[in-house]
């Protein structure tokens, strides 16, 4: 059965109407994910969040009593809440109250599949939980389960702080070495020159269709936010030959918590080893500048962004006006049409040819492996066979750090 829930959020002074509206209608998908239904929104004008009950005395009695009559289960508040303001709101509402934060965490713990995905979430749970425990310990006793709890489990939650350190510590020593088999397979493809491909974008910007779309293959696709929270990599060739290894990756969102940000730091690394990144944005969502604006800011963070980049703005079936992209370089698409699929190739290819540089050789036809390395490695502009010296004369475009460039520049 779901859970019935309020949400409660400060209007502060200067954000905007339309902004605070984005902001409350993401916290409604996110609580949807979590198996949640959105009964009422209850906000307040401050022009500073009180710093014992998060919102005013007058506003916590009108939430209380709408909490009796809509037999709301869960209160969940829009900003992150202090050890003192989650007790001070649990005692005086009566019901379990969590924060924005405490949600996306437990959207995580629902989502993370591999060994690695679920470290790094309960790590982020117990980091979070850590400073809030004396908050938490009756609401958990006394209303054990639904939103919020999933993950590490009550128990584990009321236990104390040292067990909890304790535990802290194992997981890292833990991910350690997970983190350590990860860079042992990235060192792998670098010493391959494989060339890498990252997709980026806001949580349900339609990065795992496209993906699935490109290569053929089948992650997880849903209409939810966070569908994909494990990365996965596929192999891919664009039209010219070129072989390339393709990454998707988690979803980002507007005030990830930082403990999550932290957790997931190794995976998110998984971008910064990109040779290009593909930007997925839902073109058709209101707050798109603002969610391009989350994950520039992230990857400007990660020190990824000086990666050769195009912005694909996606889901044009459900545009109702002329779109005018705001980044360049760019393309319009929808992930579902075969054509524009192609697009994206091709544009990719362009983009990849400017950042190497030409080559012209000539290659003996007995020399067949270094022909295939050259079609799988390179992009080939233009081959033909010379007869009379029996070879092929090529001219294409190589990443300039290959170790075949030297090959080519001496032949």
């Amino acid at each position: 059965m779901q859970e019935k829930v309020l949400i409660v959020a400060v209007h502060h002074q200067k954000q905007d109407e339309e902004r605070l509206q984005y902001s409350l209608d993401e916290l409604k998908s996110l609580t949807e994910t979590a198996k949640g239904t959105v009964i009422k929104n209850i906000t307040q004008k401050r022009e500073r969040i009180h710093p014992a009950l998060y919102l005013g005395e007058g506003k916590i009695e009108e939430i209380k009593a709408a909490v009796e009559e809509l037999e709301i289960d869960l209160v969940i508040s829009n900003d992150e809440l202090s050890a003192g303001q989650l007790r001070n709101l649990t005692e005086r509402i009566g019901v379990r109250v969590i924060d924005r934060s405490q949600l996306i965490l437990d959207i995580f713990a629902l989502r993370a599949n591999t060994k690695e995905g679920k470290l790094q979430v309960e790590l982020a749970q117990y980091q979070y939980m850590l400073p809030r425990l004396h908050g938490q310990g009756v609401a958990l006793s006394r209303l054990g389960g639904g939103i919020g709890t999933r993950g590490p489990g009550e128990t584990k939650l009321e236990s104390d702080k040292r067990h909890i350190r304790r535990r802290i510590d194992e997981i890292k020593r833990r991910l350690t070495t997970v983190v350590n088999q990860r860079e042992q397979y990235r060192k792998r493809r670098r010493e391959n020159r494989a060339f890498q491909i990252a997709i980026v974008g806001y949580t349900n910007a339609g990065k795992s269709t496209l993906f699935n779309r490109l290569t053929k293959s089948d992650s997880l696709e849903e209409n939810q936010l966070f569908a994909t929270l494990d990365p996965m990599t596929r192999q891919l060739q664009l039209p010219c030959g070129l072989d390339a290894i393709i990454t998707d990756t988690v979803g980002f969102i507007q005030d990830l918590p930082t403990a999550l940000v932290a957790a997931f730091r190794s995976t998110l690394e998984e971008v910064t080893e990109a040779d290009f990144i593909l930007h997925i944005v839902d073109a058709s969502h209101s707050d798109q500048e603002q969610h391009q604006h989350t994950v520039n800011h992230l990857l400007t963070s990660l020190e990824a962004n000086h990666i050769p980049t195009l912005t694909v703005f996606n889901k044009k079936d459900l545009l109702n006006e002329d779109f005018i992209p705001s980044s360049h370089p760019s393309i319009t698409i929808s992930a579902y049409d075969l054509s524009d699929l192609n697009k994206v190739m091709l544009k990719m290819q362009e983009l990849i040819k400017d950042e190497w540089e030409t080559y012209n050789s000539f290659i003996p036809a007995s020399d067949g492996k270094l022909l295939q390395q050259l079609n799988s490695s390179t992009i080939i502009n233009e081959r033909y066979f010379d007869e009379p010296l029996e070879g092929y004369v090529i001219q294409g475009h190589i990443d300039p750090k290959h170790p075949l460039r030297y090959l080519v520049k001496e032949q």
